[in-house]
């Protein structure tokens, strides 16, 4: 069974919320201009907001991290992306020599030996990368939802960051039956590991599949305690971005 066919159930609010994420997206747009990117992880809620910048044309620039780490099936969508809509995905990766450095340091498995290392790793391949995306942009947009996880459930729509900078959330409010609904129903290109049991996909290494009645971010770090699952884009990303 794919992921359309099992998870697509649109909400009772579904037109609602459809109505007030493309009036968030097009104020944003007109407000902000060259100076709005979206950051995509290219997961199911990145593929939503990426279809309706495409669809509707808006002058939202999209960018993504290669990490030097993610599942083939996943840089596989970039050339879908760019053909489906026309658009160029910018695809930011960490610094060469310091991945060389780390990895002869620490080994290709650092990420396994403790939370420490595995949050350097991360530092290193998305922390870095995402200061770079972000650098001379007054606003960016993420596909965060306040059901992917107890850490998101107070996901606001917009958060002005200490920097200066705009976030936006524009599926804050969605729920997980409101994206594959949304995907379904405009046929929008998406990773085809969401068909193996992926609701979350990070890097190759990090990520597994899940087990009915798990949680939807269970299968990344899935070694670790769950108060540690994130990697560090979403908690405190205006210093930690600066930072690097």
């Amino acid at each position: 069974m794919t992921a359309t066919a099992l998870h697509a159930r649109p909400s009772s609010h579904y037109e609602a919320r459809l109505g007030h994420t493309s009036a968030l997206l097009r104020s944003a747009a007109a407000e902000h201009g060259s100076g709005l990117v979206q950051a995509t992880s290219l997961g199911a809620e990145d593929m939503v907001i990426t279809d309706m910048i495409g669809r509707w044309q808006l002058p939202i620039a999209i960018g993504t991290l290669d990490t030097g780490l993610l599942h083939t099936e996943t840089l596989a969508l970039l050339p879908r992306i760019e053909a489906r809509y026309g658009v160029r995905v910018e695809a930011v990766r960490p610094v060469r020599e310091a991945v060389v450095r780390f990895v002869a340091r620490h080994g290709k498995r650092a990420m396994f030996q403790s939370l420490e290392q595995r949050k350097a790793c991360c530092a290193l391949r998305k922390l870095e990368p995402l200061s770079r995306l972000l650098e001379g942009k007054s606003a960016w947009i993420t596909g965060l939802r306040r059901e992917q996880s107890g850490a998101r459930a107070e996901v606001p729509l917009t958060e002005a960051e200490p920097n200066g900078r705009l976030k936006l959330n524009p599926l804050a409010d969605w729920t997980w039956g409101d994206v594959w609904h949304y995907l379904a129903a405009n046929d929008v290109p998406y990773n085809p590991l969401h068909d193996q049991f992926f609701p979350s996909i990070g890097c190759a290494p990090c990520t597994r599949a899940i087990a009915v009645g798990e949680d939807l971010r269970a299968g990344r770090w899935w070694w670790e305690d769950d108060a540690a699952k994130e990697c560090g884009l979403h908690v405190n990303i205006a210093l930690s971005a600066e930072g690097h």
